[in-house]
C-alpha cells in the first residue's frame, strides 16, 4: 500500500511538472498575409500575383532561444504567361490556379535571447527550418469554366508513351519551408512577427507543367480531347511542336507564404515552475 502511494506521488508531480512546464512554454497565434509562386509560368518574380494567406501557429518555447513550432495555413497560388515580357511564354498562353493547405513543424531560432513573458527581451529576428506536407489542385479556366488539369494528363501521364510519366503526379507533397523573421512584443504574453518564409519543394507540377509537348492526336485518344486542348494552348503554331519543350524539368517549383503573425501566451507561468528558462 505504502508503494502504491509513492507511486501515486510520483505520477502526479510528474504529470504537474509537465503541465506547468506546458504552461509555461506554450504560445498560440494567428497568421495573416499572402501567398505566391516561382516555377515554369513565373520564374523569378517574387510577390507576382499574390493571394490572401492565413494560418494558425503553435509555438512551444524550449529556451530564450530555440522554439518548436507548428502551424496550418491557407493560401492559394496562381501563374499566367500572359504577365509575362518574354514573347516565347506569351505565345504559350498557359495558365494555372491552385488552392494551397500546408502543414509545418520544425524549429524556430531567435538570434537574441527573447521572452514573450516580459520586456527585459522584447525583440529579436530569428530564422526556421521546417518539414511540411502541402495539398495542391492545380486548374485552368477554359471557355468560362474552371477546369482541374491533374486528372487530365496534360504531358502524357497515363498513357504509357515513351518518355512521358506513368502515373499521374500526387496531389499530396513534402516540402521543405525555410524562413526569416521579426519578432517583438507588444506587451508581457502578447507578439508581433514580420515573417517570410519560401518553401523548396520535390515536384514541377505545382503548375501542371514540366515536360514535352506530345502528339495531340495520341494525347486526345489517350487521355480525352479536353487534355489535348489544354496541353497546348499556343496563340500561334508554327507546324508541329510534338517533342519539344512544354516546361523546365530540371527545375523545381517554389511557393511562399509572408504576412505578419500575433501570438500570444494564454496561461501565466506558475510560480512552482520549475524548467526555468535558459
Amino acid at each position: 500500500m505504502y508503494r502504491t502511494f509513492v507511486c501515486l506521488i510520483g505520477i502526479f508531480c510528474a504529470t504537474s511538472t509537465w503541465s506547468q512546464g506546458f504552461k509555461s512554454a506554450a504560445e498560440i497565434g494567428v497568421f495573416g498575409g499572402g501567398s505566391y509562386y516561382l516555377g515554369d509560368l513565373n520564374t523569378n518574380r517574387h510577390f507576382v500575383d499574390s493571394k490572401l494567406a492565413y494560418g494558425l501557429i503553435f509555438r512551444y518555447n524550449l529556451t530564450t532561444r530555440y522554439s518548436l513550432r507548428f502551424n496550418a495555413t491557407y493560401g492559394e497560388i496562381q501563374g499566367y504567361d500572359s504577365d509575362s515580357k518574354n514573347d516565347y511564354r506569351v505565345n504559350r498562353n498557359l495558365s494555372f490556379n491552385s488552392k494551397l493547405f500546408e502543414l509545418a513543424f520544425g524549429m524556430e531560432i531567435d538570434m537574441f535571447k527573447y521572452r514573450i513573458t516580459d520586456m527585459k527581451y522584447p525583440i529579436t529576428p530569428y530564422f526556421f527550418y521546417q518539414f511540411a506536407y502541402a495539398r495542391i489542385n492545380p486548374k485552368t479556366n477554359y471557355n468560362g469554366n474552371e477546369v482541374a488539369l491533374q486528372p487530365l494528363g496534360t504531358e502524357g501521364q497515363g498513357t504509357g508513351l515513351i518518355g512521358t510519366k506513368k502515373n499521374r503526379y500526387s496531389l499530396n507533397q513534402f516540402t521543405v519551408p525555410l524562413g526569416i523573421g521579426l519578432k517583438f512584443n507588444l506587451r508581457p504574453r502578447v507578439a508581433m512577427s514580420f515573417e517570410y518564409g519560401i518553401r523548396k519543394t520535390f515536384s514541377d507540377y505545382f503548375d501542371d507543367v514540366s515536360g514535352k509537348y506530345i502528339d495531340p492526336d495520341y494525347l486526345r485518344a489517350a487521355n480525352g480531347p479536353l487534355a489535348a486542348d489544354l496541353s497546348n494552348r499556343s496563340i500561334t503554331t508554327y507546324g508541329s511542336v510534338t517533342g519539344s519543350n512544354r516546361g523546365n524539368s530540371k527545375a523545381k517549383d517554389w511557393y511562399s507564404f509572408y504576412g505578419i503573425m500575433i501570438t500570444v501566451k494564454p496561461f501565466k507561468r506558475d510560480i512552482c515552475d520549475m524548467r526555468g528558462w535558459r
